[in-house]
């Protein structure tokens, strides 16, 4: 499984992969003694480094989609493990069950105390199911909300990771409130008295995501998506065609510019060439300093004016698209 996913290539991927592969070939035959080869090694390197560049500057919404959704792609359970130090989890939400698709505790970044809040969507077929594939269920989103209202009292910053393609729609989920759920962190997030930061590690997807992300800052990777819906839902209500993906991404405006244009987020944050996969440790490091840097502005910040930028913030949205429309 592992060698699957190592070897995972995306369709535009795959010039890259090729000219990757005669790298390897030519370091190989060059170990033989004979053989000087390295002013080719070079020149495909040059030419691997212009290809990355020129590809991924030209990516299409659904490439980005496809890119956020990549199986190598760091999940939040990688940032939480590599980012945040003595990491306590908590689970379950004091009315029903635990759910794993929603990771929650208490731990540290560069020192500072915070709250994590990370939605997880597992890797391997058994880490996916235990994890429901990133879409949360009710008990997700009231788990959630208990930490940030234990966070809250103590003032302690509160971090969500948002990866999903959106909240769980299945008859058990919407039996126990599943609208309510999300409704209510909705309005809770607003009088959380801490500062909250929001990062779009992954999919972005509607209101599962938005559960999460009412923050002060609201931050996207730079291959992420953030939407109102997943391109295969938008397909299905339009065109009654699943397959039609690529068409509604298309028309979705699926990319990270777009986003901060209509003033959705505040930032995106720069990934490795190729995306987060190709180099992890460069990803982590990029995305925690991102964190601490918010961290530190929003610590100088009081409480009241806290609440009273969050409001408005939420409150300005879509101002700017009526006004093109009109």
């Amino acid at each position: 499984m592992s060698d699957l996913l190592n070897n995972y290539t995306l369709e535009f991927e795959k010039p890259v992969r090729d000219l990757e592969n005669q790298i390897k070939e030519l370091q190989g035959a060059s170990l033989r003694p004979e053989i000087d080869i390295s002013k080719e090694i070079n020149a495909l390197q040059t030419k691997v480094s212009t290809l990355i560049k020129d590809i991924y500057a030209n990516l299409s919404p659904w490439e980005r989609v496809q890119l956020s959704r990549h199986p190598n792609r760091p999940h939040a359970i990688d940032y939480i493990s590599e980012m945040v130090e003595d990491f306590k989890e908590l689970s379950g939400d004091r009315h029903f069950a635990n759910d794993p698709a929603v990771i929650t505790g208490f731990g540290k970044i560069d020192g500072k105390k915070v709250a994590i809040i990370a939605i997880e969507k597992g890797r391997k077929t058994k880490e996916k199911v235990h994890h429901n594939f990133g879409m949360p269920r009710p008990e997700g989103y009231r788990k959630a909300l208990r930490i940030m209202e234990t966070a809250g009292r103590f003032g302690i910053p509160i971090v969500t990771f948002i990866d999903t393609p959106g909240a769980y729609p299945g008859i058990g989920a919407e039996e126990r409130g599943q609208a309510s759920a999300i409704a209510e962190n909705l309005a809770a997030m607003f009088d959380i008295k801490a500062p909250i930061i929001s990062v779009v590690i992954g999919e972005g997807g509607s209101g599962g995501a938005l559960g999460i992300a009412i923050a002060d800052k609201v931050m996207m990777m730079e291959y992420s998506i953030y939407s109102v819906i997943s391109p295969e839902s938008c397909a299905s209500i339009l065109w009654a065609d699943p397959k039609k993906a690529e068409d509604a991404a298309n028309s979705l405006k699926l990319v990270p510019s777009k986003a901060l244009e209509l003033e959705v987020v505040d930032s995106i944050i720069e990934e490795p060439i190729g995306g987060a996969h190709k180099n992890k440790a460069a990803a982590f490091e990029t995305v925690k300093k991102s964190i601490s840097k918010e961290l530190k502005t929003l610590s100088k910040v009081s409480t009241d004016k806290l609440l009273e930028q969050r409001f408005e913030k939420f409150r300005k949205m879509g101002n700017q698209t009526i006004t093109q429309v009109q």
